[in-house]
């Protein structure tokens, strides 16, 4: 049994590390093939989108997020050993909660850490903090790296369909859009709305939520396997994982309890390459085996738990008492969780593909036509 439960994956492994205010933190990733082509700088390019202060929409910390890569590559490419990677923290300011160094946060981990651990670690919430998503940000840059390779087709999209009240119009869908605009809005015509929404959050001091959809297309048929291996069950697992994500649905997820049985099938029919479906309410995921279609998966991240506004709490020696958290926080911690559900997806479909070939080899043993 394994108690240090740090670590995702079954064949693709990712152990990650690190605190918030630590001196660095970072992922130890096994189980990478060997021959994938790997640089820091093409890591790089994934963290940047993640990374805090690059627009006036996110926490104003400033850190560059390098990643280093301190093993299991030689001449770019990797090796098949364990590769190390580290991002250093370099703009802490935890005198910024000194002031909350006795109470706990309302809907944070605070009370939770300290109430299974005795030992809290306040600036920024040490482990709990979402800092510790870079780190699988990076680790599921190896991974698009081995899928580029293995599974050259299959392309990862992540967006924004939701802000608190604000939504997208899907009659004005565009992935195109989603690298021009602060939000990874595929709809231009909503930036301005969503713009002024959040700040007139931002400018409260308080913070909203919001939904984040992930779409993988080119997925090959077959990954996952039955009952407790299925993709959509580890895929809802590595969302759920991270911080502040509270839902998780798999294609039309929740409000397929409102369909009837005829509304919600797929129906087949032969194609000239091999079966397509009618539409896509299963999510591309049928009995936890991917179809082939695009794979569709939402998750629900709930507002920041720092705010200015005055929120009754307890102290650590149980009295009652109220609470201001100051520093620099997300007004909405979703935009920044829309490149950490992209790697989640990455590392989920890579480790996938990885028992989908150990299992069954290259090509598919039930082809149909």
């Amino acid at each position: 049994m394994r108690m240090s439960l740090n670590t995702f994956g079954h064949l693709f492994r990712v152990t990650t590390w690190g605190e918030s205010h630590g001196p660095a933190l970072g992922a130890t990733v096994d189980g990478c093939p060997p021959g994938v082509p790997v640089s820091a700088e093409a890591l790089q390019v994934w963290l940047d989108q993640r990374k805090p202060g690059t627009s006036r929409f996110t926490t104003q910390r400033r850190e560059a997020d390098e990643v280093e890569i301190l093993s299991g590559t030689f001449e770019g490419v990797t090796t098949g050993t364990p590769i190390q990677l580290m991002i250093r923290n370099t703009d802490q300011r935890s005198k910024d909660y000194g002031d909350i160094a006795e109470k706990f946060r309302p809907g944070h981990a605070d009370i939770t850490y300290w109430q299974k651990y005795g030992v809290r670690d306040y600036r920024g919430g040490g482990r709990s903090s979402a800092r510790e998503t870079a780190a699988r940000v990076a680790a599921g840059g190896i991974a698009r790296a081995a899928l580029a390779t293995l599974a050259p087709d299959l392309r990862i999209a992540g967006y924004m369909v939701q802000m608190g009240t604000q939504t997208i119009d899907r009659s004005r869908f565009d992935l195109e859009e989603i690298a021009n605009n602060p939000f990874f809005l595929p709809d231009a015509g909503a930036v301005e709305d969503w713009s002024s929404y959040l700040d007139g959050i931002r400018k409260a001091g308080s913070s909203v939520g919001a939904m984040i959809e992930l779409r993988a297309s080119g997925v090959p048929v077959g990954l996952g396997a039955p009952v407790y291996g299925k993709l959509d069950t580890d895929l809802a697992a590595a969302c759920m994982s991270i911080n502040a994500v509270k839902g998780v649905e798999i294609g039309e997820g929740m409000a397929a309890a409102m369909l009837t049985g005829e509304a919600n099938a797929d129906e087949i029919a032969m194609g000239p390459d091999g079966p397509v479906y009618s539409s896509n309410h299963a999510g591309g995921i049928l009995g936890g085996i991917s179809t082939g279609q695009d794979i569709v998966v939402r998750f629900a991240v709930k507002p920041t738990s720092s705010i200015l506004t005055p929120r009754k709490t307890i102290s650590r020696s149980g009295e009652d008492t109220t609470i201001v958290t100051k520093g620099r926080h997300d007004p909405c911690v979703g935009i920044r969780a829309v490149p950490v559900g992209e790697a989640m997806m990455a590392c989920v479909l890579l480790d996938h593909l990885l028992l989908h070939r150990g299992q069954v080899g290259e090509t598919l043993p039930g082809r149909i036509g």
